[in-house]
């Protein structure tokens, strides 16, 4: 006797929870190491911490998998700012991640509220010091056949709006 299509789709969708969950729970362990050097960053400049959202995480995590096959730093282009980080091997950390996301502040001239030079980079900087932003959800992944590493941030409220300053 053949099982129903709808026991089917029940299994089937426990076990993707499930993965789910083991993918979250792993994620977890890297909470500190993504919002620490952030949060240090704000302090300085006497923004409010940024919150960990288990909701952002998961919509952090969803998008890590989406790019899992390639590691391309494809944006998601979601409701959230973000920021996405690649490197090759298996060893980054978030907290690699997060300085180098960070290191950009040297990029960044506030009086201008642009980005020095032509092509230095610095918005994923004035993400993470939007004013505005309150909450974070991130997520780790090795992508398949050892492409390396896919790191993204999630923020909301999202900032980076043209023509004004991060804080």
């Amino acid at each position: 006797m053949a099982t129903p299509i709808h026991v089917m789709t029940k299994s089937i969708r426990s076990i993707l929870t499930l993965i789910t969950l083991v993918t979250l729970n792993a994620n977890a362990q890297y909470e500190s190491q993504f919002m620490n050097p952030q949060n240090a960053a704000r302090t300085h400049l006497r923004l409010n911490p940024l919150a960990w959202d288990k909701r952002l995480e998961r919509y952090a995590m969803w998008w890590a998998n989406q790019r899992r096959k390639d590691c391309a730093l494809i944006h998601s282009n979601g409701p959230y700012g973000e920021n996405l980080f690649w490197g090759s091997g298996k060893n980054w950390s978030p907290v690699q991640a997060a300085n180098g996301w960070l290191s950009e502040a040297r990029n960044y001239n506030y009086n201008d509220n642009a980005c020095n030079g032509g092509e230095r980079m610095c918005g994923h900087y004035t993400q993470i010091m939007w004013r505005e932003t309150r909450r974070i959800g991130c997520a780790r992944v090795l992508c398949d056949g050892g492409l390396g590493v896919f790191i993204i941030c999630n923020y909301d409220p999202p900032g980076n709006f043209l023509g004004r300053r991060p804080y």
